[in-house]
């Protein structure tokens, strides 16, 4: 792993934390509990897309904060926490490479290191990641890299490889548009890019993304899941629209000595929701007053203490 170095400016009981790496600079929040005692730490692991570290979608203009609620949470329960922008995403655009260099591998890292570097300072007793949605998965393998991590939790986690929810979600589509999806994801699969893509389906398959794509469908969540050898808490909203219940089970299928749990009325973003309609759903995706959902923050502390 690269030599890394960290710059720290405390306020307000938080410190800004800076990972330096060859390609630039990742951005970050270190939130600490009012403590004199070593205490454990989280990171925090955003989802896809450009989710900045607090939860919010930059792109799509969506503030609801839960990843910095999050970490206010474990504050008040004693537990510090690292949230950070992802590569190219926020605060940390700068260390993004150009989109045909990028690799899933690049994230997976990123948190590996982190937990390596918290894993070393004496402020801290013990390293747990938490990855919520896409952020599970590249929680799960980091785990697995850092001998630092003592615990791994999965909020709104896919159980299926990242391949097969994209067949899932292309079936409104006319068949035709399946068939050559699915052709494409083959030859992705085998580790082959593919020269010509019809047009309606370049925003999934352009050329300059095609190399990430093969990266990321060699990794099975309920494979990689399994391959922990610490403990595991895996936590599922029943009213996620994005990512199933069934998903939730399919984790935890692969590794059954998991605590689970499935929150009543928890949507995506980890606060509560009494509907299915998506337009509802949105309004409190783009709330940023709301409270998480109480049960996420009780089964996360008591896990991790």
């Amino acid at each position: 792993m690269m030599a890394l170095l960290f710059a720290v400016t405390i306020y307000a009981g938080e410190e800004e934390i800076t990972l330096n790496t060859p390609t630039g600079d990742i951005h970050g929040r270190l939130m600490l509990p009012d403590s004199e005692t070593p205490c454990p730490v989280v990171i925090i692991i955003a989802g896809s897309g450009p989710t900045d570290m607090n939860g919010n979608s930059i792109g799509a203009q969506m503030t609801n904060n839960s990843l910095l609620y999050l970490a206010r949470e474990l504050a008040a329960n004693g537990i510090a926490s690292v949230r950070y922008d992802k590569r190219g995403i926020g605060s940390s655009a700068a260390a993004a490479t150009a989109e045909q260099d990028i690799r899933f591998e690049h994230y997976i890292n990123d948190a590996a290191l982190w937990a390596d570097k918290l894993g070393g300072d004496a402020r801290f007793n013990s390293v747990i990641i938490a990855g919520h949605s896409e952020g599970s998965l590249i929680g799960m393998v980091a785990a697995q890299q850092s001998k630092a991590v003592k615990g791994y939790i999965s909020i709104a986690g896919c159980g299926s490889p990242a391949y097969e929810i994209l067949e899932r979600q292309l079936k409104s589509q006319p068949e035709r548009i399946q068939q050559e999806s699915a052709a494409i994801c083959k030859e992705l699969r085998e580790g082959r890019t593919v020269e010509k893509v019809p047009f309606y389906l370049s925003s999934l398959y352009r050329a300059s993304v095609q190399p990430y794509l093969i990266s990321w469908f060699r990794y099975d969540p309920a494979v990689e899941i399994a391959k922990l050898d610490i403990p595991v808490l895996i936590l599922q909203g029943d009213r996620d629209l994005q990512v199933g219940v069934e998903e939730a089970k399919k984790l935890q299928a692969a590794r059954e000595d998991a605590a689970f749990y499935i929150i009543k009325d928890m949507n995506h973003v980890m606060k509560q929701c009494v509907t299915d309609d998506m337009k509802e759903q949105l309004k409190i995706y783009n709330d940023p007053d709301l409270p998480l959902k109480p049960e996420l923050v009780t089964h996360i502390v008591e896990f991790v203490k």
